[in-house]
């Protein structure tokens, strides 16, 4: 029996972010392992004309939940949507529904924040740090809490090359920067984002240091641990391989290549890709959320959820194999996510990147608006660069985290906890992982069908000719410039085209001789 399981059943928990990517895996996972769990609470706003009821039947009526129908018929009667919204005070809960949390609530899982990496910082404060700072205020009033567990980065500390499993202190007081968010307007906000962040590459990394520090600065008498992962993509083994629902890290890269819209990055093809599969994450966040309950440490435990130390994979590496995936299951034609940003691990100039890229997008526009339809590509085309050189900090940087903590969680389960709470990452397969990674955004994703398999083929095929033809007529003509301008270079050309005529003037009399 598994001791973690078990811990579970009977629990009313409460999830912030249940509906993201990772709050929706770690809910499937406690349904499916623990079916006798009291309640799940989860923090929702409406959003998009849906209500809160709504949106928790879209979820569960997902792909993702199909398993968890089977062990657990009832699922839909232990969920419980409140209303919030963790842009105001007091998340804008009600009286009852607050009242209702507070006396029954034993574990909280914070998985809400931000995850943009050019967000303002006003926004970036509010969501990563003072609702972090609220809900402890709130778990301090929980009699029944047994477990507060914090969902944070890898990247929070990325400014430094070796990280370990404790809390660095930033240069300014988390509640300093809080309250001077309250009364500072945009200008001044925008005039020392650059100050603040110091030599982090973005506000997401700057706040979500931050935030560990409200968590350690007012966890009290609380039961506390901080989880890192580093880059969250699919699913690994459950509750099956490659389940995706988000353009965010590899699933945007991968869908962008697959469309073959842009071929090339700035990059270090041996920096270690930190990929970790979202199950992955979710297995230890149950282990750790198990393991702080029963055993209460006596300080804040930091763990690392990463794979770059024990199973360490390359961008070269994982772009290899996402191209060859790619010509045995490519994407379709349909682009239906325009926002969708990818790479590959060619190392190239930003300068002509940008040329070949956009030059392609402002052609097909213009394609667009004489056949009368509404011209997207060039807008599609500058967020794509836009995100991409936001990416190109963490694609040419490899990072050390230590792992003990980690470690000794692993030591400390059962032979059956091992294996129902997998987190060892030393078993990951990568290629496997990456071709059904491949095969999930385009089944869970995209949802295409594989039987456009041989039309995405000829589609991908079409693109990249273009691509090869519109770089080479820019070579030439940059090349016929730089003719006109240069000695230097009339001298070149005319000496490759004097060897071109030689060496076929000796190859039609080599061929002459022989016969």
């Amino acid at each position: 029996m598994s001791m973690i399981a078990a811990f579970y059943n009977g629990k009313s928990i409460l999830i912030t972010g249940a509906t993201g990517f990772m709050g929706k895996v770690l809910m499937e996972k406690l349904f499916r392992t623990s079916p006798d769990l009291k309640v799940i609470y989860i923090l929702v706003r409406p959003k998009a004309g849906q209500t809160t009821q709504q949106r928790v039947f879209q979820i569960l009526n997902s792909k993702l939940f199909e398993k968890v129908k089977e062990v657990c018929p009832n699922v839909h009667e232990k969920i419980r949507a409140v209303y919030a919204d963790l842009n105001q005070n007091d998340f804008a809960i009600s009286k009852e529904d607050m009242q209702e949390l507070l006396s029954c609530t034993n574990v909280v899982f914070h998985c809400a924040a931000t995850v943009r990496f050019d967000d303002h910082l006003r926004h970036a404060v509010q969501l990563n740090v003072t609702a972090t700072q609220q809900l402890l205020l709130m778990a301090s009033q929980m009699p029944k809490l047994e477990a507060f567990i914090h969902i944070s980065t890898a990247f929070s500390n990325c400014n430094l090359t070796h990280i370990d499993e404790v809390i660095y202190p930033c240069p300014v007081e988390p509640k300093q920067i809080i309250d001077s968010m309250e009364w500072l307007d945009d200008a001044i906000i925008d005039e020392i984002t650059p100050k603040l962040i110091g030599d982090r590459p973005n506000t997401y990394t700057y706040t979500k240091a931050l935030g560990e520090m409200v968590v350690h600065q007012e966890s009290g008498n609380m039961n506390i641990a901080i989880i890192r992962p580093s880059i969250v993509g699919a699913t690994w083994q459950e509750p099956f391989p490659g389940w995706v629902d988000n353009l965010n890290g590899p699933s945007g890269l991968i869908i962008a290549a697959g469309k073959g819209f842009l071929r090339s990055i700035r990059a270090t093809p041996m920096a270690v890709a930190d990929l970790i599969p979202v199950d992955t994450v979710v297995n230890l966040t149950l282990a750790v959320g198990w393991y702080t309950a029963v055993h209460r440490p006596k300080s804040t435990l930091i763990y690392h959820c990463t794979s770059g130390n024990l199973n360490p994979c390359n961008w070269g590496k994982m772009g290899f194999q996402v191209l060859a995936t790619f010509e045995k299951v490519p994407l379709e034609r349909a682009f239906r996510r325009p926002n969708a940003d990818f790479t590959t691990n060619t190392i190239t100039s930003q300068y002509w990147n940008a040329v070949s890229h956009r030059a392609p997008a402002i052609i097909y526009d213009f394609y667009l608006r004489l056949t009368g339809r509404k011209p997207r590509m060039t807008k599609v085309m500058n967020r794509l660069l836009r995100n991409v050189s936001m990416l190109e900090y963490f694609v040419n940087r490899s990072w050390e985290w230590s792992t003990y903590n980690t470690e000794m969680l692993m030591s400390e389960l059962s032979p059956e906890d091992q294996r129902v709470f997998n987190f060892d990452v030393r078993q990951l397969n990568w290629l496997e992982y990456i071709e059904n990674y491949v095969l999930g955004v385009k089944k869970y994703l995209l949802k295409e069908d594989m039987a456009g398999i041989p039309e995405a083929k000829q589609h991908l095929k079409r693109l990249r000719n273009i691509h090869y033809l519109f770089n080479t007529a820019l070579f030439l003509i940059a090349w016929r410039l730089l003719i006109a301008r240069s000695q230097m270079a009339r001298n070149v050309w005319f000496f490759i085209v004097s060897f071109c005529y030689k060496f076929l003037s000796y190859f039609r009399a080599s061929s002459t001789l022989k016969v």
